[in-house]
């Protein structure tokens, strides 16, 4: 370095500097040279080594270099590049003012350290895109764990920018936080319980972005749109959007309906009540004509009087076990419950074949259509309270 500020001013004095501005026009020189040389290497990071660097992650067949070597990571490894160079070369400018120097490179590693802070955080949401999109990952909340690795970057960053402005060993900074733990937890509590809740259903695979979840306690009924470090956002059916804490979903119950989409059919549990009045034997002529009907099919003889109502929750039986959209492959069943003041409740337990909520509800809809319409057929009528056109057929 001596010898280098010596060649220099030599230089200097054969080119006529006077010699009481020797030294400053040799500082200006210097300055002038570390920053020309900082711009210079930006410049040729910008616009040879960026375009490169482009067209040969546009030419592999991995998609992975795309993400890793993105725009924002290059524009940040570019902005690395002239701190780094000044806090290299700036020493030549200052040999003999230790203070004024000391000043410039503090401000240059805060830069240095601020821009590498930003370089880590660009390089994790590259990560946490290519884990997004990986078909073993894409299922499971991985932001909040990126998240909390971003909070421990600035954390970690921050330290160090302390450190350097007040000459402390960053180490020595941490033994002083820790008695600050108690305080330091109060603040971060949300997000200190959302880590640990965000591992709990991570790690026990209880929530994916795309679940269907009900939680009445929060007012949320909808899709996972998002898991973070401190929120879980769901939009409901009605489109409005409910945040839960990630801790709520582990401390308290909620229902995921994932189970149902992964089986393949989504349960039908529905009754009709049938009047008592209308249930009898049937005639001989009626079960000559039941008979007849490919519907009788399999049917099971009591050995006695068949009653009306046995023989119509075999007709459902037959008619769901035939139903297209219908699961065949999960329980299925036609049973009767306790009577009641309203009637015999006829039940019809079954799963449809789509889980798809619209097609679900028009299946529904059409299955108890039907057995409405076929009721008649059997001599039974549904049980229904007295209306006011009842009461005045009885006048």
């Amino acid at each position: 370095m001596e010898t280098i500020n010596n060649g220099l001013m030599t230089w200097l004095q054969q080119l006529g500097v006077a010699e009481g501005s020797l030294l400053t026009v040799q500082r200006i020189v210097v300055i002038a040279a570390i920053l020309l040389i900082a711009y210079v290497l930006d410049m040729i990071c910008r616009k040879v080594v960026m375009p490169g660097v482009r067209k040969v992650t546009a030419k592999t067949q991995i998609t992975w270099d795309d993400y890793l070597l993105n725009d924002d990571v290059l524009n940040n490894v570019c902005h690395l590049i002239p701190p780094v160079v000044v806090y290299v070369l700036i020493p030549f400018a200052f040999p003999h003012e230790p203070a004024l120097l000391e000043f410039v490179l503090k401000i240059c590693w805060i830069y240095i350290t601020v821009v590498g802070m930003k370089l880590v955080c660009a390089f994790l949401t590259s990560l946490y895109t290519i884990s997004s999109e990986h078909e073993k990952l894409k299922n499971h909340s991985m932001k909040g764990f990126y998240q909390m690795i971003k909070l421990i970057v600035i954390c970690i960053g921050s330290i160090i920018i302390i450190s350097t402005l007040i000459d402390k060993d960053p180490i020595a900074i941490l033994t002083g936080l820790g008695a600050g733990t108690a305080i330091l937890m109060l603040v971060f509590q949300d997000t200190i319980k959302g880590l640990v809740a965000g591992v709990q259903l991570t790690a026990n695979d209880m929530l994916r972005p795309g679940d269907w979840i009900t939680m009445p306690k929060y007012g949320a009924d909808g899709d996972v749109i998002e898991v973070t470090l401190t929120t879980v956002k769901v939009r409901n059916w009605d489109k409005t959007i409910t945040t839960v804490p990630p801790y709520a979903l582990v401390n308290d119950s909620f229902q995921n309906w994932r189970g149902m989409f992964d089986m393949g059919g989504r349960r039908v549990k529905r009754s009709i009540n049938i009047d008592m009045n209308t249930v009898r034997f049937c005639t001989e002529e009626e079960l000559t004509e039941f008979k007849k009907q490919p519907w009788m099919e399999g049917f099971e003889e009591t050995g006695k009087e068949e009653v009306n109502l046995y023989i119509f929750r075999h007709y459902v039986m037959y008619y769901l076990k035939h139903h297209p959209k219908v699961h065949q492959e999960l329980i299925m069943t036609v049973r009767q419950l306790q009577p009641t003041a309203q009637g015999i409740p006829i039940e019809l337990y079954f799963f449809s074949a789509n889980t798809a909520w619209l097609r679900y509800e028009h299946l529904q809809a059409e299955v108890f259509d039907h057995v409405l319409a076929m009721l008649h057929k059997f001599d039974l009528k549904v049980f229904q309270s007295p209306t006011g056109l009842d009461l005045q057929k009885l006048n």
